[in-house]
């Protein structure tokens, strides 16, 4: 009897033990952090935690510090029931900046670092929609969403009372663009305030750019000269344009207003985030050099504030800068770059632009250097993001938190492998490979083809919510994701290639990744497979209904375009199709007819999910509708499923249960042995 008790307490525990496959439900729980940021001496870690709990009530969201030369001694800095966000170091290091909404609007608040309670900076009339803080403290950058033409905040309060008044609710407009994202636009824009410190609450700023009709183009594309009596600034020139160009530039302005010079005048494509070197010699930033192109390669360019020469850092570095920082040497600048399927971290010497790769395994982002370290966060495949640190040379990789260490223990993910092929043109595409979450060699498995958006994109090695690839390894799929000709990290050029290619390279890349992993993992049912996507990922599954109409036993099509002369009529950023399409739509050499899946919807037999928001105004809902009609009137097996309250993306946690379920019982129904 005594035998029996024990070997049944250990079953128990081995069964108490076992780990599972994930869930949607579970996918919803894990803990995300924010606003990453290092103090400047590198000795102190800021960030933002969100505990996502088991329900609403359950959730929270706070900053935490953590000392680097004690990684034991975390502290819990904040216990608001609101979030905190952009978070900022004062330069002396003794306290923190940020935006919360503790005074009935989000305004700037200032948190000490040893003891006391967080102070508000601003209580300004209007909500910050971003700020920044001049290095000696004495003034703070401001955005805030103001009338064009007025002189003060006041005037804007004043038209937005009389927007309310109004009794009728109509909306007239007189040039493009008229909505964006998922918002249709006000009368109202982003705009450059600034502000004295130090002198009582701030009540009031002037903007620097009151007769603009333009937004900035965020804070993060905002810095003070290292005299901070200047600011410098991304934004369009006020033109009819604005729609179908790209082109931002970089302006500097006084601090007390003034004209605004452009420093990129000659650069026609798009110029980005100036950032100053901590010795004031020099001022970078990142530029485009097509015009009207939103993925052409981000040079990293940088200015000698002193001789005013300019150039390109290392010109023959074939990756597209995402975000970078200075070293503290003032002569290594540290960059983040999509890097065949991972995001790896680069170091580039700013007098010979020599290139040296630093990390590259995963999802490196929120960059931080100092002292003699870089700080950033890190994901993968089988990782949700957590923080780390590493040498300046890339030595002595440390993880600093774990904050989904309790969050895993539940969870068996699929392992997954990079792998590679001869695609179009015979050159090697790169995809990943993840198996399922329970893999026994022995048997067969049937295959879920994920195919990316963007089109300029990846699906790399990185952990997300929206296209989680362990979700349907879970489910007991094989999952293949393809990074196609016109994918991200492999070289412009490879990236270039799909723009007036888009049903070419692409379509013959997914075929030839389709037939080497069948042949090359026999484990792989190829017979029971189903595609999907979102986006132009949503595009090509209508493109393969009718040019690879036996390919696959089901398709699932999320926000993709089905009818390209139409989608250029209704969507908002007209550079995109343009650029990459030939002009507008009715250009007689255009694409539009040419890779227009609603041109061959006659061949269309493949059973298809049909997934769109209402709220999608990059793709606009109409389109997922019209190949729905279609589907319908061929007699095809499909379903059309609408989320009113949803844009391109699907961000509701509920929403995202239903999203799952949808497309898994779709799945299901078509894969079945």
């Amino acid at each position: 009897m005594k035998k029996t008790l024990v070997t049944l307490a250990l079953i128990t525990c081995a069964s108490a033990m076992a780990k599972g496959p994930l869930t949607v439900e579970h996918l919803n729980r894990f803990n995300k952090l924010h606003d990453v940021v290092l103090s400047p001496d590198g000795r102190f870690l800021a960030y933002g935690l969100t505990n996502a709990g088991f329900s609403p009530a359950d959730s929270s969201s706070d900053l935490y510090l953590m000392d680097l030369s004690n990684l034991n001694k975390v502290t819990r800095l904040t216990q608001s029931a609101g979030r905190e966000s952009q978070l900022q170091w004062a330069s002396d290091g003794q306290s923190l900046y940020f935006i919360a909404d503790r005074s009935g609007s989000n305004q700037v608040w200032q948190l000490p670092l040893y003891g006391g309670e967080a102070l508000q900076v601003t209580d300004l009339p209007l909500p910050v929609e971003g700020f920044k803080v001049a290095a000696d403290g004495k003034q703070i950058a401001l955005s805030l969403s103001v009338k064009p033409g007025c002189q003060n905040l006041q005037c804007t309060l004043d038209a937005k009372a009389a927007d309310t008044a109004k009794k009728d609710t109509a909306m007239a407009y007189d040039q493009l663009m008229v909505r964006h994202w998922d918002h249709w636009l006000t009368p109202y824009r982003s705009h450059l305030h600034v502000a004295a410190l130090g002198q009582g609450i701030v009540k009031d700023a002037s903007n620097l750019m009151s007769e603009w009709n333009t937004n900035i183009a965020g804070m993060k594309e905002v810095a003070f000269t290292p005299d901070n009596q200047r600011l410098v600034f991304s934004a369009k020139i006020p033109a009819t344009d604005q729609a179908w160009h790209t082109n931002y530039d970089i302006f500097m302005v006084p601090v007390t207003g003034g004209e605004k010079q452009n420093l990129t005048a000659a650069n026609p494509a798009w110029d980005a985030q100036p950032s100053f070197s901590s010795d004031g010699r020099f001022m970078a930033y990142k530029a485009m050099s097509k015009p009207q192109a939103e993925a052409d390669k981000f040079s990293l360019m940088l200015l000698d504030m002193v001789t005013g020469q300019k150039k390109e850092l290392a010109p023959e570095f074939d990756r597209s800068v995402s975000d970078y920082k200075f070293g503290p040497d003032n002569r290594t600048v540290y960059v983040t770059t999509q890097d065949v399927g991972q995001y790896s971290i680069y170091a580039i010497n700013t007098g010979f632009g020599d290139v040296r790769k630093v990390f590259g395994d995963g999802t490196a982002g929120a960059l931080n250097v100092a002292s003699d370290k870089l700080v950033f966060t890190n994901h993968k495949l089988d990782m949700p993001p957590e923080v780390f640190q590493l040498n300046l040379d890339g030595s002595n990789l440390t993880q600093l938190t774990d904050i989904n260490a309790d969050w895993r223990k539940d969870v068996q993910f699929g392992d997954y492998e990079q792998f590679s092929f001869n695609g179009a043109n015979d050159e090697t595409v790169y995809g990943y490979l993840v198996k399922p979450w329970n893999f026994d060699a022995k048997k067969k498995y049937p295959l879920a083809f994920l195919v990316h958006g963007g089109p300029q994109g990846s699906f790399g090695n990185m952990f997300n919510e929206r296209w989680n690839a362990q979700m349907y390894a879970a489910q007991g799929y094989a999952v293949v994701m393809v990074d196609f000709h016109g994918s991200t990290g492999y070289g412009q050029a490879f990236t270039d290639s799909i723009s007036r290619d888009w049903g070419g390279k692409p379509l013959e890349d997914l075929k030839k990744g389709f037939e080497y992993i069948v042949k090359a993992q026999p484990w792989i049912d190829g017979n029971r497979a189903c595609a999907l996507g979102a986006s132009y990922g949503g595009y090509m599954m209508n493109w393969i209904a009718g040019n690879w109409p036996t390919g696959f036993k089901c398709l699932v099509n999320h926000a993709g375009l089905y009818d390209m002369p139409s989608f250029y009529g209704s969507t908002e950023e007209l550079w995109f199709p343009e650029f990459d399409l030939g002009g507008p739509a009715w250009n007689a050499d255009s694409d539009y007819q040419k890779f227009n899946p609603a041109a061959h919807a006659d061949k269309w037999q493949t059973p298809m999910l049909v997934i769109h928001g209402l709220k999608d105004y990059r793709v606009p809902y109409a389109q997922g509708l019209g190949a729905f009609t279609n589907l319908q009137r061929k007699g095809i097996d499909s379903r059309l499923v609408i989320f009113p309250d949803e844009n391109h993306w699907i961000l509701n946690k509920d929403n995202r249960v239903r999203w799952y379920n949808e497309v898994f019982q779709w799945l299901e129904k078509y894969t079945k042995p």
